[in-house]
């Protein structure tokens, strides 16, 4: 708490140094010293209180909300659930609602209204349906809103948690990645807090000084490499989707799964970060450990670096999200480091993994190059999954887009979407030639 209160004295002190970008501008720790020192408390330290912290999970069904549900169910005095929304797993988001006594249940696709309605009879949870309705969700009063949703369907559900102030744990990629400036704009505009929930920004977040951020040399983001860290060329370009699933270390859903075996998910980590943290571009580097052992690290200028290290099972920065600033318990496997013969680390190969090339472009490029890559991966991923291209394939549509996309500003949430849909359209236009 002390060291909140002193970074918000430092930074109405001298203002920030990357304003309108970063987790500590405006909303993050300002909102944090304004709750710390609220006598309407009940938000920042709900472990603490009488009252339990109220959440919804967007995207409940995913493997970020479902072990979210797992962690609620294992705290069930320190957390209620306000709402859950799922895409179309109507059977699974009925079962969530009823087990974790949520007010409200919303499916995303209006045609299984009926159906959801169907499974939550006898209840008194509410059910309804339709983008509209997910988005409504997230704007309902609860403390906190984990944000789950896969891709730029995200963005608009997480957009309405950040505009009426909540507590967001970000999971959700593609929110910073298309619309960074703006989702930040808002954050401090609304004296939201956005707490990061990717393993690697969660690590970054745990060890970075943001009271000394000056101090701070570089960003380091570690990769597992995926399941074709070592194969051959041969082998990727014959890549079945069973493959590229198939991850060696972690859990995720198909999509996830597949940007991190082209490494396209460390290149939008990388785009990530450059929002979540007050660092320059050249200060982010990516450097993959099989192991996925160590999260991510901080690099000091005095040649000090800080880790954060644990077994791979995403319910840690999870948990390190619902209940902070505290901390709570979880059943990951506690890390054995006397059981651990070895610790590896090597430079990513960007002419094996061009994605992560890609994205570092984008990067460089600015906003509207971000939301190009970002659409046109989502559109050449879903073309792999459904086997109408090869894997290697994925990065070529990717490229070919960038290189059809106009350079500007982007300056609101309907030209991140304009964008977004005239890039889908010209990759489909690629995965039909391929």
């Amino acid at each position: 708490m002390l060291r909140h209160m002193q970074a918000v004295e430092r930074i109405a002190a001298t203002g920030s140094s990357n304003a309108g970008r970063g987790v500590v501008c405006g909303g993050y720790i300002m909102d944090v010293a304004a709750k710390i020192a609220s006598d309407t408390a009940g938000v920042s330290l709900p472990l603490r209180d009488a009252a339990a912290r109220s959440v919804t999970i967007l995207g409940s069904t995913g493997s970020i909300g479902r072990s979210t549900i797992d962690l609620l169910q294992r705290h069930k005095d320190s957390f209620t659930v306000e709402a859950l929304t799922a895409h179309s797993n109507i059977e699974l988001l009925a079962e969530q609602a009823r087990q974790t006594g949520a007010k409200m249940a919303v499916t995303a696709d209006p045609k299984r209204y009926k159906d959801l309605k169907d499974a939550l009879s006898g209840t008194n949870i509410s059910a309804a349906a339709g983008a509209e309705a997910v988005e409504e969700a997230a704007a309902q009063s609860a403390d906190f809103v984990m944000a789950g949703i896969v891709g730029a369907a995200g963005l608009g559900p997480t957009m309405a948690a950040v505009k009426r102030g909540a507590i967001v744990g970000l999971a959700n990629k593609e929110c910073l990645v298309c619309a960074g400036e703006l989702m930040l704009r808002e954050v401090e505009h609304a004296g939201a807090t956005l707490l990061p929930v990717d393993s690697e920004h969660n690590a970054i977040f745990q060890v970075f000084d943001f009271e000394r951020e000056a101090s701070v040399a570089r960003i380091i983001l570690t990769a597992s490499g995926g399941p074709f860290r070592s194969a051959d060329m041969e082998l990727m370009a014959n890549a079945t989707p069973e493959q590229a699933v198939a991850h060696p270390n972690w859990d995720m859903g198909a999509k996830i799964s597949v940007d991190s075996a082209t490494m396209m998910n460390k290149g939008l980590e990388m785009i990530e970060a450059f929002h979540l943290f007050p660092v320059s571009v050249a200060q982010i580097d990516v450097l993959v450990h099989p192991q996925s052992v160590i999260h991510s690290m901080v690099e000091y200028i005095d040649g000090s670096v800080l880790a954060q290290l644990g077994t791979p099972d995403m319910r840690t920065p999870i948990a390190y999200s619902l209940a902070w600033p505290e901390r709570i318990s979880t059943p990951s496997a506690k890390l054995d480091l006397a059981e651990m013969t070895t610790l590896t680390f090597e430079k990513p190969d960007l002419q094996r993994f061009p994605c992560l090339r890609l994205a570092q472009e984008a990067l460089n490029e600015g906003a509207a190059a971000a939301i190009v890559l970002n659409a046109a991966n989502e559109v050449a991923v879903r073309g792999f999954l459904d086997k109408n291209i090869g894997f290697m394939d994925i990065p070529r549509v990717v490229e070919a887009c960038l290189e059809r996309h106009e350079t500007g500003p982007v300056t609101s949430i309907d030209a991140v979407k304009q964008i977004d849909a005239q890039t889908r359209m010209v990759a489909d236009e690629k995965i039909a030639k391929l």
